[in-house]
């Protein structure tokens, strides 16, 4: 009896010492930096008392360099399983108080299991970034782990979610795994992410940075369009997380969640029917299109401080999970320019792989032109977005608020990237473009040779606009399918999503296509 009360007492202060992490003066600094550890970060953001520790009394292997005399339980991640509103997640969290979070390679394998779990399982896999990167003292060990979960990270894209929380530092190798997986949150007071840091941007470029400046949570959310998030405390960070996983579903073979509405079919949207300007050269926002739209006027946007000419996220209709994305004709008239197409592609690539609807609001006069665009390649990157749509198999609908101008409107679910159905409001053009420049440029020898040559194309810029700048000449095409009172959009979106709701659709067999990177 006495042994096995002092084998019990031994377990006790194991699991003390590894739930200590680097022990208390680690944890005051983690504090003192405005940082939760690895594992208060898991208690605020799993159900509680639901956390199934991993691997909790891992050490490494290393004996370079001093390091067989420095050895912590857990090497320096937290790993294991639990639920969030009732649904079981994977999840690894890095722990700064051990060497800096850096990462060896039982550190890696501890990641890799958890994430090899998780895709046997079909469940998501959260990764609590909080790390030096590669541990310098084990030289090629510690990339072979970088390389075992950037392939993990690979094979599990489309088939679980994987969501990144980047809760401090994360540099070099380590960069590139939360890049692969499919949304990112940083913290703008904690987190920066670059693939080399400022001392080697001065030496190798004679650049002075700061840290915040070269890969800041800021440039990540606003510029590289690396991260989709940005949060000012780590509690909306974790709060985020679970909002996310409240809208897709647990894999690629299960339907996204779906809850009980408390918004009826039938509720009209009034304001929509006055909401587009009769000056075509008028913004608005589209997020009141939108709002007017969805369940309760309730909108999660995605990447919303990045290509703000275009709007993506999910909402809710009838209950049901979608995605939404929209031109925003308050920025940029809305145009698709490069970063705008990246974003939407991307979106809609996510959505398509976990079986999400995705409705299209679309005023969009066109791709924006120019020498940097041109020499960036927004033909490239357009196609990227011409690519995405006619991929998806998903029920896709489209709502046609303004202008559909040229190659932009094609790409914007058009019925020809196989829309299941599109509607227009009346306020809808369908064109090659505006009627200035089409009169322009069908009339300019005539315009020239006419007596009065504006009022001949201000005649034939009124005929042109009878002709093409309202949705009927589509319609009697069977381009689109309706021409619906903006007021009843909801109602009609409602419809024809629940008429699709058991579509089947699919791809040519093949290995996978070659999108336009």
């Amino acid at each position: 009896m006495e042994k096995k009360t002092n084998l019990l007492a031994k377990l006790l202060v194991k699991r003390d010492r590894a739930m200590q992490g680097g022990g208390g003066k680690r944890i005051e600094d983690q504090h003192e930096k405005g940082k939760m550890t690895a594992r208060e970060r898991i208690k605020a953001l799993v159900d509680p008392g639901s956390f199934e520790e991993l691997d909790m009394f891992v050490i490494h292997r290393c004996h370079d360099f001093g390091m067989d005399e420095k050895h912590y339980f857990g090497d320096g991640v937290v790993t294991g399983s639990a639920t969030i509103e009732g649904r079981v997640v994977y999840l690894f969290a890095q722990d700064f108080t051990v060497n800096g979070g850096s990462l060896s390679k039982t550190h890696a394998e501890k990641i890799c299991k958890v994430m090899d779990m998780a895709v046997k399982t079909g469940a998501p896999v959260i990764g609590l970034n909080d790390s030096g990167g590669a541990r310098v003292q084990e030289g090629i060990d510690a990339l072979a782990g970088y390389g075992e979960i950037f392939l993990r990270n690979v094979m599990a894209s489309g088939v679980i979610p994987q969501i990144s929380a980047i809760m401090g530092p994360c540099a070099g190798g380590a960069v590139y795994s939360p890049a692969i997986t499919d949304f990112v949150i940083m913290n703008r007071q904690t987190s920066y992410m670059f693939v080399t840091g400022p001392k080697v941007v001065k030496t190798v470029l004679n650049e002075d940075v700061t840290t915040e400046g070269l890969g800041g949570a800021q440039i990540h959310a606003t510029r590289s369009g690396v991260a989709q998030f940005l949060t000012d405390t780590e509690e909306e960070t974790l709060l985020l997380i679970r909002k996310i996983l409240s809208f897709i579903p647990q894999n690629n073979l299960e339907d996204p969640p779906n809850i009980t509405p408390r918004d009826t079919i039938e509720r009209r949207a009034e304001a929509l029917n006055t909401l587009v300007p009769e000056d075509p050269n008028k913004g608005y926002d589209v997020l009141d299109v939108i709002e007017g739209v969805v369940d309760e006027g309730e909108f999660f946007e995605v990447a919303r401080n990045y290509a703000q000419n275009i709007v993506v996220g999910f909402a809710r209709m009838n209950g049901h999970s979608i995605g939404v994305v929209a031109n925003q004709p308050r920025v940029m008239a809305g145009v698709l320019d490069i970063n705008a197409s990246v974003k939407a592609a991307r979106f809609i690539r996510f959505c398509d792989s976990f079986n999400i609807p995705l409705v299209f609001f679309e005023d969009v006069p066109g791709f924006l032109p120019g020498m940097n665009q041109e020499h960036n390649g927004i033909i490239r990157h357009g196609a990227k977005l011409l690519y995405a749509v006619a991929e998806a198999t998903v029920p896709k609908v489209t709502v046609i608020l303004r202008k559909a101008y040229g190659g932009a409107y094609i790409v914007m679910n058009s019925r020809h990237l196989r829309a299941d159905v599109v509607y227009a409001w009346p306020t809808a053009e369908l064109a090659v473009m505006g009627a200035k420049g089409a009169v322009e440029i069908v009339y300019g020898r005539e315009a020239r040779d006419a007596e009065n040559p504006e009022g001949f194309l201000a005649e034939k810029v009124e005929e042109y606009e009878d002709r093409f700048s309202n949705p009927y000449r589509a319609a009697e095409k069977g381009y689109i399918e309706d021409v619906i009172e903006p007021a009843s959009t909801r109602f009609r979106v409602i419809r024809a999503l629940e008429m699709l709701w058991t579509k089947r659709d699919s791809n040519p067999p093949r290995k996978h296509g070659n999108i336009p990177l």
